[in-house]
């Protein structure tokens, strides 16, 4: 039995709620590791992440709506980036340059799909540049897949007990998010995908994460309703 195979029988065996960034990390050359469900049907929000970079690179990705994570699961494909100080992908230019801006040096994208469903994606993470063989793409790919699933399932959990099929309970949350798209959708008369570009927008012309204008929302610290989203 190899590692990898072990591995995923640890995942697989793994109680739910489980951390289940160790499986990446003991079987792959990476410091980093961020699951997270990404859109519809679940929502946008970290699961697990080995570390607060790790956490950050999810973080940098929701906020801008872009990414290697993004990119994996619109493509259905991973999406393999050995040095993204040499890159040359330039589908996500923004979410490069904060991604280089904290330190990331390789990153590598797994989409997380069950049949048609969208799930998320597994961002594998080093702080310098870095090759996987395709033995350990293989292996990625493989713990993925049962990532994927115990992911549904968590958040069909979630749904079933308190009727949100999405991952609000865990640590990194988005749903102060949630929260203030809803209040911005109202405020300005639009559709939520809008008023999440409202906060986006905002978050980026000021230099702060979505999470931290959302929570500022809520307080009525901040109306995007007013002109360039003065502070009251």
């Amino acid at each position: 039995m190899n590692d990898f195979t072990t591995a995923v029988s640890a995942l697989q065996a793994a109680p739910d709620g489980a951390d289940m960034c160790p499986p990446f990390l003991t079987t792959l050359p990476v410091t980093g590791v961020g699951i997270s469900t990404l859109g519809n049907p679940l929502g946008s929000a970290t699961v697990c992440a080995s570390d607060a970079r790790a956490a950050r690179i999810d973080e940098i990705q929701f906020d801008l709506g872009e990414g290697p994570c993004w990119q994996a699961l619109t493509t259905r494909r991973p999406v393999l980036e050995s040095d993204l100080s040499g890159t040359t992908n330039t589908d996500w230019p923004l979410a490069l340059e904060e991604l280089l801006r904290a330190g990331v040096g390789a990153v590598f994208s797994f989409p997380m799909r069950i049949g048609t469903i969208p799930v998320g994606a597994v961002d594998l993470s080093v702080d310098s540049e870095r090759t996987l063989t395709v033995g350990q793409i293989r292996g990625a790919v493989e713990l993925t897949e049962v990532a994927a699933r115990r992911v549904l399932r968590g958040a069909l959990l979630a749904a079933a007990a308190d009727g949100r099929a999405d991952m609000g309970t865990s640590r990194y949350s988005r749903r102060e998010v949630h929260q203030a798209t809803g209040m911005v959708a109202a405020q300005l008369g639009v559709d939520v995908t809008d008023a999440l570009l409202v906060l986006q927008a905002h978050a980026f012309a000021t230099e702060r994460t979505v999470r931290d204008v959302a929570t500022d929302v809520i307080a009525r610290r901040i109306d995007l309703a007013r002109p360039y989203g003065s502070e009251n």
